[in-house]
């Protein structure tokens, strides 16, 4: 008896590790030397393509396309029909399957619905990637991207909220009351 939960339409592959609590829903394929972490949950139509890494507890939402290279730490947030690319220049009469390229999505990271992640982009900490977003450059952590190409706008606490930084560079999440200080560009939870 496993320790996770599958509907009766989804196909698991031999060789896939998947952690106790997860849930797993209609019609998805997670494919060959998977790891899926523990109290995940994989929507319904979601492809999980071999050697992907999901951390703890991500939530992956409808018609999500996971690729080979692709690493989600732990709470990472997919949104509906988001994809990732591992290929630069897919041709489909070019074999490159030995060229995938590597994007790993850091802790507390999401990505809203409909947005695209070209590999080789790493996406920070608790960063959060607008729906219908198309990144093609990295993410720096606690950022809040958009567009396409995506471009940053400003930065978001851990809870998703807007940080509005003061003079010395000092915000408060409006939900959780925790601070932040913006410093060269970069942000760090005080």
């Amino acid at each position: 008896m496993s320790n996770f939960k599958a509907h009766e339409t989804a196909v698991i592959d031999e060789g896939c590790s998947i952690g106790k609590g997860t849930n797993i829903w209609h019609f998805s394929h997670i494919m060959p030397n998977c790891i899926i972490g523990e109290n995940c949950n994989i929507g319904q139509n979601v492809v999980v393509s071999p050697e992907v890494i999901l951390g703890n507890n991500v939530k992956v939402q409808n018609n999500v396309s996971i690729y080979t290279g692709v690493i989600c730490e732990a709470d990472v947030f997919l949104g509906p029909s988001m994809v990732f690319t591992n290929v630069i220049n897919p041709r489909s009469a070019v074999v490159r399957k030995n060229q995938y390229v590597k994007t790993v999505v850091k802790r507390g990271a999401s990505i809203g619905a409909n947005a695209t992640i070209v590999c080789g982009n790493n996406i920070g900490e608790f960063s959060f990637i607008g729906a219908g977003a198309v990144v093609i450059k990295e993410v720096l952590p606690y950022a809040l991207v958009v567009g396409n190409p995506s471009k940053q706008i400003g930065w978001i606490s851990e809870f998703g909220h807007r940080l509005n930084f003061d003079e010395q560079g000092i915000a408060e999440c409006s939900e959780s009351k925790e601070q932040y200080q913006l410093k060269n560009n970069r942000v760090t939870k005080l």
